[in-house]
């Protein structure tokens, strides 16, 4: 298929896993075509959760092996990484879901994109493409898509199964080979906040919106009945925050989520026309289909 359609099935697919209607979501800010030709031919594709410098020249040995066509990031370079305060605005629906209102839910979301903004202005986020350019590999990235598809199937799992305790949830995670693998290398899912006997109770599925939402949001969902978060990652404030305001909190993984996001994303892909994956960089390419 064209570059072109690659990165349409990719916006299409991320749009009917979005937790906002359909109609009000148009692209994906941190998801973009980096560098090259929209009617290139993709069949040779290299992955990777994080594609730097050192990655690209990687995939130039690998295109001189065995071919390439094309190299995926899962997160933003270049103007997909500048822009990644806007896609946070998702959250929004994913907090009025959990019973936040509106209005509390889209101020505490917009002091926090103008942090993560500020954050992210002096980066110099335009290397890597400056590289893809320079070596001509046509690059690109597919951030939130993704992270909307591993929002989607792990919320629709709890969901369905039910976890009673917190401990559940883990056993419901193990069940899924990107965790499973993931446990093998000592980065499994494990709770840092409450313990595997403590009443799941309401669950937030936490793994979309382009980072961490804002720290001064727990209280609030404790507030409107949520007992236990399922994220990917939590950083050292965020988790002082959720354990003051008596959550319980499971850390699935990462890495192992954004894999999980993307074999998700790419098997959809995959039934439109099979693709050539090479995995790198963190990504294991696991096909359910």
């Amino acid at each position: 298929m064209k570059l072109s359609r690659f990165y349409d099935l990719v916006v299409s697919f991320g749009k009917d896993r979005d937790v906002r209607p359909s109609h009000s979501v148009d692209l994906f800010e941190d998801s973009r075509v980096l560098y090259g030709d929209p009617d290139t031919e993709v069949k040779k594709i290299l992955v990777g959760i994080d594609i730097e410098v050192a990655d690209l020249l990687l995939a130039d040995r690998v295109r001189q092996r065995q071919g390439l066509d094309l190299v995926v990031s899962h997160h933003p370079e270049g103007i997909a990484y500048a822009s990644l305060h806007k896609v946070m605005r998702l959250q929004i629906d994913v907090l009025k879901k959990s019973g936040l209102k509106e209005g509390v839910a889209r101020k505490l979301l917009e002091e926090r994109m103008l942090e993560v903004q500020r954050k992210i202005m002096p980066q110099n986020h335009t290397r890597p493409v400056d590289a893809a350019v320079l070596l001509n590999l046509p690059f690109m990235c597919m951030h939130t898509p993704a992270d909307n598809h591993v929002y989607s199937y792990l919320t629709d799992l709890m969901n369905k199964e039910k976890p009673e305790l917190v401990g559940d949830i883990l056993d419901i995670l193990l069940s899924i080979p990107e965790y499973k693998d993931a446990q093998n290398n000592l980065t499994g899912p494990h709770i840092v906040v409450g313990s595997p006997k403590r009443k799941a109770g309401k669950i937030l599925v936490d793994m979309t919106g382009g980072t961490e939402g804002p720290k001064e949001v727990f209280d609030k969902l404790y507030k409107a009945g949520v007992r236990t978060l399922i994220c990917m990652h939590l950083s050292e404030e965020h988790f002082k925050k959720a354990k003051e305001a008596n959550l319980s909190a499971v850390i699935a993984g990462h890495i192992s989520s954004d894999t999980l996001g993307l074999n998700l994303l790419l098997d959809r892909i995959e039934k439109e026309e099979p693709l050539q994956i090479t995995s790198c960089s963190g990504f294991k390419r696991i096909k359910r289909n």
